[in-house]
């Protein structure tokens, strides 16, 4: 027993010394000069990431495509795989990152994070996005753990790219396309993301959180949908619950317009303007005169002197209700009315734009010409 401890104790010491010399290794500059970088963006809600490491040129010009990257696939001399692709970089394999499922060239790709490479061709590269994105470069490439194969046509470029580089380009609200650059070539792909989609996902989750014990983002939710003219059949149940006495919306002029206006693009014309009378003494002079305008606007004259009738009554005799009036009576066609109150505005100008515009705005009256 005496000699077993004595054993343990060394193998103990080993073990201890091998540990603190791992952790001891210090931080050093990629290997053959090489740099590492990450390049982002955000497509929508999507968020695209890129690790990468970025070799140079190095006075090889003319020795990279075809050369230093082989055409087609390699045997690299290690690891388990005779026919490995280019890693798209140097050093540890190139990742790529999704948040949100995305189309590459059209085809479609889940969120995820994959591991990239490019069977580089003069004519047509092969970009291959792996679900292996753990393993050193490609000397381990499985074409079984693909995800995905695309094929795009490498461009060439007038300017020499020294250090190799991926950016983000073409870019639009739903699309963009990712350049990586090297030398006097370019390999581009384009990604694509449902930004609809992926914003309605992102509300139903958020739904679900602290966020959804307030009427806001109910209203905020079902106020997006509206103005997308998409899932509204949904959208009035979250304007529904934005008007809920549950959450404090029913005391808003805003979430009540929500409703109607998604009632509006239902073809439920009826009964937005139902909703809207609830909502009319909710709202502030601002909000009130805005309401009536939009009815204005809708040919709906006479429910739009209405509003600024009420408007009017609660804010008497202010220069916006005035104005009010005056366009109410100018859409029904009572053009001596709304002289006498654009009158009463004339002198409540806040400003020398309004005043002008007030101006402009008698002279169309005294012309027998709507206002609106």
């Amino acid at each position: 027993m005496k000699r077993i401890f004595p054993a343990c104790l060394l193998l103990a010491l080993i073990q201890c010394i091998c540990i603190n010399l791992v952790e001891a290794q210090l931080t050093t500059t990629p290997s053959g000069g090489n740099k590492k970088a990450v390049i982002g963006e955000r497509i929508g809600l999507t968020d695209i990431l890129i690790n990468y490491d970025r070799p140079g040129v190095k006075k090889r010009e003319g020795q990279i495509w075809g050369a230093l990257v082989p055409v087609g696939y390699s045997d690299q001399g290690f690891g388990n795989t005779k026919q490995a692709p280019w890693r798209a970089g140097s050093n540890e394999n190139t990742t790529i990152e999704f948040s949100t499922d995305v189309k590459v060239e059209g085809q479609t790709l889940p969120a995820g994070k994959y591991g990239f490479f490019i069977a580089y061709d003069p004519n047509e590269c092969t970009l291959i996005f792996s679900k292996n994105n753990s393993s050193w470069g490609s000397f381990y490439y499985n074409p079984a753990e693909d995800a995905l194969r695309v094929k795009v046509k490498p461009v060439a470029i007038d300017k020499s790219v020294e250090w190799l580089k991926y950016e983000f380009i073409d870019q639009t609200d739903s699309t963009a396309t990712v350049a990586l650059q090297w030398e006097k070539l370019m390999i581009p792909f384009k990604i694509e993301v449902d930004v609809v989609a992926a914003q309605l996902a992102s509300f139903r989750r958020e739904l679900q959180t602290n966020k959804g014990f307030m009427w806001e983002s109910w209203m905020q939710a079902a106020q997006w949908c509206a103005q997308k003219n998409t899932n509204l059949d949904q959208a009035l149940l979250w304007a529904d619950s934005a008007t809920s006495t549950t959450f404090g919306g029913d005391r808003s002029f805003q979430a009540w317009s929500a409703k109607a206006q998604i009632l509006e693009k239902l073809n439920r014309g009826n009964e937005a303007l139902e909703v809207m009378k609830k909502a009319t003494p909710l709202g502030n002079i601002f909000e009130l005169h805005q309401y009536a305008r939009q009815l204005v606007a809708q040919k709906n004259a006479k429910q739009a002197l209405e509003v600024f009738k009420t408007n009017y009554n609660m804010h008497p005799n202010e220069f916006t209700t005035n104005m009010g009036l005056a366009r109410g009576y100018s859409a029904v066609g009572d053009y001596k009315k709304a002289l006498e109150y654009i009158t009463k505005a004339q002198a409540q100008s806040p400003d020398p734009v309004n005043k002008a515009n007030v101006e402009k705005s008698i002279k169309l009256l005294k012309e027998g010409k709507d206002i609106n």
